[in-house]
């Protein structure tokens, strides 16, 4: 089959279909120097919500960028022009150490609402974010609680041993998270009394390299069917399914298990699990079933 030359992060590369079902999966073969640096690129159709709603600033090809990376992390350089598309304004998936994620800049305005279209979410519903480290969280939230020097679990301790990890903690968002950012709930924020945020640290090699090169967190939600109640894990069938939605790239790190993280509601007086995913639970954390059961035995 015919093949054509394309360029994505600077490097000529040749585009060959392969046989995959899906229409978006495509394989690569070098047409320049070995000691060039490949991204492969998978051209898509022209989508008009990829055109109106893409920031003034956003000067990509038109066409979703497909990059092929291995889980280890060892290949960090073909993630260099996913950043620059995330810092112009881009909307793209990416693997955590749960399933894959839709994500954005969280400082762009116009990527958060491009996110929210491309995935059908109401501004009312939750995002989270992907932090670098415990310095984000502690920028962008009002922390964890700390022990109350009476004999209480030290919960900042006790997070620390969670955290990188499959985990998204609720905490209340400080005056730095941007105010697009500060929904999480079916309350509008500017109803609200109290503006918190989900966060996490993914535990994936591929994940952290990208977040490592940003200037802020990523505004993340989990990557689901759009039609179907069910985890997109293989990421040849994400680009097939949000490509044409107006999605900007797909980082493929190869296809994830359909085990979110588990959601801990840390705004109460207790940490209270909201959802039981992949990560275990803790003996710090309390289950909505076993607070009703205390309250039976009361």
């Amino acid at each position: 089959m015919a093949s054509e030359a394309k360029v994505c992060g600077g490097a000529a590369v040749s585009l060959r279909r392969s046989l995959n079902p899906f229409s978006s999966r495509v394989s690569f073969q070098s047409v320049e120097s070995p000691r060039v640096r490949f991204v492969a690129m998978a051209v898509v159709k022209r989508n008009p919500k990829r055109l109106k709603y893409s920031a003034p600033s956003f000067t990509k090809e038109d066409g979703l960028c497909y990059v092929e990376v291995d889980p280890s992390g060892e290949e960090s350089w073909k993630l260099d022009p996913v950043v620059k598309l995330l810092k112009e304004g881009a909307v793209g998936v990416i693997p955590t150490d749960t399933v894959y994620a839709i994500v954005c800049d969280m400082n762009s305005h116009s990527a958060i609402e491009r996110l929210r279209r491309i995935k059908n979410i109401e501004t009312s519903k939750p995002l989270s974010i992907l932090c670098r480290s415990f310095r984000d969280i502690d920028t962008y939230t009002t922390g964890f609680p700390r022990g109350d020097g009476q004999g209480g679990t030290n919960i900042f301790r006790a997070v620390k041993h969670c955290l990188p990890g499959p985990y998204t903690f609720i905490l209340t968002a400080s005056k730095e998270l941007p105010k697009q950012c500060r929904r999480y709930g079916a309350t509008p924020s500017k109803f609200a009394h109290r503006k918190n945020v989900g966060v996490r640290i993914p535990d994936d090699a591929v994940c952290h390299s990208i977040l490592e090169q940003m200037d802020a967190p990523l505004l993340s939600t989990s990557v689901r069917s759009p039609e179907e109640n069910v985890w997109l894990i293989n990421p040849v069938e994400i680009a097939d399914v949000y490509g044409p939605e107006g999605l900007d790239f797909v980082v493929d790190a190869g296809v994830r298990v359909a085990d979110p993280s588990t959601v801990v509601d840390m705004t109460g007086s207790f940490p209270r699990i909201i959802r039981q995913g992949k990560g275990p639970k803790q003996p710090w954390m309390v289950a909505d079933d076993e607070k009703g059961a205390d309250a039976n035995k009361q």
